[in-house]
C-alpha cells in the first residue's frame, strides 16, 4: 500500500513535468517517500490508515490523563474503528479480557476528519500500573490532511530539486547565489499544528 502523501502526478505538475514523461519517474518516487517520511518522523505520527486492524498494547505508566469525567487512555492515532476491540489484562500481557464502556476522544474526531488519540473510560479507571490495554483497529489517519499533502508536495519539490544544489547552494539570474535554508517555512508552517508534543 502507498504511503507516501501526495502523488507523483500531483508532483509532476508541480514541477512542469509532462504526466507522459517517465524517465524522472524514480527520482520524483524517491523525493515524494522521502518527503513522507520526513513529515512522519518531524510529526511523531503516519497520516495513512491501515488496510486491516492491527493489535497493538499499552501499559498504563504515563499513558493515562485523569480527567473530570474519567481516565483517558492516549493511544495511536486511530483513524477507522471498523473491527475495533479493546481488551485489557493484569497479568503483564497474559490472557486478555474484551473492554466496554469506552468512548473515543476528542468527539467526533473522525467525522471531522481527525483522528481518534485517547480512549475514555466515563467516571472510571483503566487499571492499576501492572494491567495492559491491547486495542486492535486501524492505525493512522481517516484521510490525509490537505495541509500534509500540500507540506509534501513542497518538500517532495525541494527534495527533488537537490541534485541540481549539491553544495546547499542555489543561483537564479534574479536572486543571485544563495544558501538553502535549512528548513522550509511553508512546510513548517503547514505541519506544526499537527506535531506531537516532544516531537519537533
Amino acid at each position: 500500500m502507498a504511503s507516501e502523501y501526495a502523488t507523483r502526478d500531483e508532483l509532476k505538475a508541480q514541477l512542469g513535468i509532462e504526466t507522459g514523461d517517465t524517465s524522472r519517474d524514480a527520482l520524483l518516487d524517491k523525493a515524494l517517500t522521502a518527503a513522507s517520511r520526513g513529515i512522519d518522523r518531524t510529526t511523531g505520527r503516519r497520516f495513512w490508515l491501515d488496510a486491516t486492524p492491527t493489535a497493538r498494547t499499552y501499559r498504563l505508566h504515563q499513558r493515562v490523563v485523569r480527567e473530570e469525567d474519567g481516565d483517558v487512555l492516549l493511544v495511536d492515532d486511530i483513524g477507522d474503528t471498523t473491527g475495533m476491540t479493546v481488551e485489557s489484562s493484569s497479568t503483564g500481557g497474559g490472557t486478555y479480557t474484551a473492554v466496554t464502556g469506552y468512548e473515543t476522544t476528542p468527539d467526533n474526531a473522525l467525522a471531522d476528519g481527525y483522528a481518534i488519540t485517547g480512549l475514555l473510560r466515563p467516571l472510571s479507571i483503566w487499571g492499576t500500573a501492572f494491567t495492559r490495554i491491547r486495542v486492535t483497529a486501524k492505525f493512522g489517519w481517516p484521510a490525509i490532511p490537505n495541509d500534509i499533502a500540500q507540506a509534501c508536495l513542497i518538500q517532495a519539490t525541494r527534495l527533488y530539486k537537490r541534485k541540481d544544489s549539491p553544495e546547499g547552494i542555489i543561483g537564479s539570474a534574479e536572486w543571485g547565489v544563495r544558501n538553502l535554508s535549512r528548513r522550509d517555512p511553508d512546510v513548517w508552517a503547514l505541519i506544526e499544528p499537527y506535531i506531537l508534543p516532544g516531537f519537533g
